[in-house]
């Protein structure tokens, strides 16, 4: 019984990390069809936001399949709680993508008024976020984990900076402000996704260690 049990878990973290890979490709190839302007890829993105849905849900089914086969106690009922809680935040790292690409069919036509260099960096930092934080669950890292956390303060830093560049222009000149407040949501979106990989990380601490911090000990 127990052979079985561990043989799903297997499947279990191949099955996140292929989700784990697809939201990686969206949040990478946002960034991209951002920066080059590129209407075919954004609706590539938008397109694929579907197949991330259907890979949550390919998961949950699975969770549930183990929790009712297995009736896992402990630490085990830990992990499976965890892994529906994370592909929760892996679907909205998705939409958030789909988000930013729609954005970007709106911008595609007109040229930017500031060079995009800042939300190049907030997209590198979430996918090492989101990276870090798979691989955490995968190894039972706690301290790595724990590093993506603390981490999330590089994101956050980094859109007050997008932020504050932004206010800029439009002080300097109004007519900057339709564009300025758009980029200024996608920046919000690569913010979010930082929120989301944080919560994974957070997830992943639970699975380990029983404790998280909207929720009692299990």
């Amino acid at each position: 019984m127990r052979k079985k049990f561990e043989e799903q878990l297997l499947h279990l973290n191949r099955v996140l990390i292929e989700m784990g890979k697809m939201v990686k490709l969206a949040i990478t190839d946002a960034i991209r069809a951002l920066i080059e302007q590129d209407i075919e890829l954004a609706n590539r993105i938008i397109a694929s936001d579907d197949d991330i849905d259907a890979k949550e849900d390919e998961i949950e089914a699975l969770c549930i399949q183990i929790i009712l086969q297995q009736q896992p106690v402990a630490r085990d009922l830990r992990l499976i709680t965890s892994v529906m809680k994370i592909i929760t935040d892996l679907e909205r790292i998705g939409d958030h993508a789909s988000d930013i690409s729609e954005i970007t069919t709106y911008l595609a036509n007109k040229p930017y008024i500031k060079k995009l260099d800042l939300l190049p960096q907030m997209a590198e930092a979430t996918v090492k976020m989101l990276t870090d934080s798979i691989e955490a669950f995968v190894l039972n890292d706690l301290a790595l984990a724990k590093a993506v956390i603390e981490y999330d303060d590089v994101v956050d830093d980094l859109f007050v900076r997008v932020k504050n560049d932004l206010i800029d222009l439009i002080n300097t000149d109004a007519k900057y402000g339709d564009q300025a407040l758009d980029l200024l949501m996608i920046a919000k979106y690569f913010e979010r996704i930082g929120d989301h990989a944080t919560n994974v990380a957070e997830w992943v601490v639970f699975s380990l260690t029983g404790r998280h911090k909207n929720h009692k000990v299990m």
